[in-house]
């Protein structure tokens, strides 16, 4: 019999930060399911989908003697999240079911057996370890991580890139119409790395693993370990460690997607392009979804028309000089840059209307953003 006593947050909290890899159909009935396991007033969460598997704790279990069981994550959460914050919950172990307690609210829930729960094995081999704030990869996951490709078939596209070298680590995506990369120093390091002639560490992490993380950084000065293995990494932050697997695939050359010359450099105000894009999206084809920029000395004109011949048609003032140029380009992947970079003005950079263009920062080296143009 396992009997935990404490408050609902003390159960929530956790169990929220471990659920969010929980599937909710399943050809495993138990990965459908969260590992509960008590040693004295801690209290351990254990999730995975075979690829990933995050591990938080809690202290303030109270309760007679330790164990160890499997129960549905999503229905736990759910009875949890439903009942009032300062509520007493009970969690016993009676004959394969868990009974739920709270005030006169009685659940029982069905188990499984805490040792048919598949958890990962950790890998041995050598690490690549450093140390950076949440608040910093966080940062760099937010200016990446909208590049990257959903269920493409170059399998080696559905993940991050990321590459330690010469003291700084970068975050690279694409989903082969566009490119975003980000860079942050390194203060911390790797030892392996500092040698001379050390081979540059890189491995891409899989886009379901990102997505995770992005949930659960806080964004704070707090630290972040990351363990870069062969075939795993890892990541410790607050209570939690997640650990995940890596796609085994060569990532694009990053670096010859990016131009290295450009013949026309325009500045335009963020927020005001953003609000200009949001507009024009609204009369795009819905399957397409082109926009059609026209930038003349002085002016950007964004254009838009669907198939019922509606149109839509923006203006705004910038400071440009140079040659003409008229292209079409996918306003979803113009919204994903400009949404998440936070910076006052972007820089946009190009040669013609049938090449690539290059979204920057002024004065901020450390940020890229490649996206191709489209027929329109």
């Amino acid at each position: 019999m396992l009997l935990i006593k404490t408050r609902r947050d003390t159960l929530l909290a956790p169990l929220q930060a471990v659920s969010g890899i929980v599937e909710r159909r399943h050809t495993l009935p138990i990965l459908s399911n969260v590992l509960l396991e008590k040693k004295g007033d801690v209290l351990t969460f254990l999730a995975t989908d075979i690829e990933i598997q995050i591990t938080t704790s809690s202290t303030g279990a109270m309760g007679d003697g330790d164990g160890a069981i499997t129960v549905g994550a999503r229905k736990l959460q759910e009875i949890l999240r439903s009942l009032p914050e300062s509520a007493e919950v009970s969690l016993m172990l009676d004959d394969r079911r868990l009974q739920v307690k709270a005030g006169r609210s009685r659940f029982s829930l069905q188990t499984l057996p805490a040792d048919d729960f598949p958890c990962m094995a950790l890998s041995d081999a050598e690490i690549t370890k450093f140390t950076v704030t949440q608040k910093q990869f966080r940062h760099l996951l937010t200016q990446t991580s909208y590049s990257m490709a959903a269920q493409d078939v170059r399998y080696y596209l559905n993940g991050l890139l990321l590459l330690v070298d010469d003291g700084t680590l970068r975050a690279v995506a694409t989903d082969g119409h566009r490119l975003a990369y980000s860079s942050m120093p390194l203060d911390d390091v790797p030892e392996a790395l500092r040698q001379e002639g050390a081979a540059r560490k890189e491995l891409i992490v899989p886009r379901k693993t990102v997505i995770e993380l992005s949930r659960l950084l806080a964004d704070n000065d707090e630290p972040l370990t990351i363990e870069m293995l062969p075939s795993q990494a890892r990541f410790q932050f607050g209570q939690i460690n997640l650990v995940s697997k890596l796609i085994d695939g060569r990532f694009p050359d990053y670096e010859r997607v990016i131009p290295s010359s450009l013949r026309n450099v325009v500045s335009v105000n963020r927020a005001l392009l953003l609000q200009s894009m949001v507009r024009a999206a609204i009369l795009t084809n819905e399957k397409f979804r082109g926009v059609r920029l026209i930038l003349s000395e002085g002016s950007l004109k964004i254009m838009a028309a669907n198939a019922e011949q509606e149109e839509a048609q923006e203006e705004i003032e910038v400071d440009y000089s140079g040659e003409a140029l008229d292209v079409g380009f996918n306003v979803a992947y113009l919204l994903d840059v400009l949404n998440n970079t936070p910076d006052e003005t972007i820089e946009w950079g190009f040669n013609d209307a049938n090449s690539s263009a290059l979204l920057t920062i002024p004065g901020n080296d450390r940020f890229k953003y490649v996206v191709m143009p489209m027929r329109i």
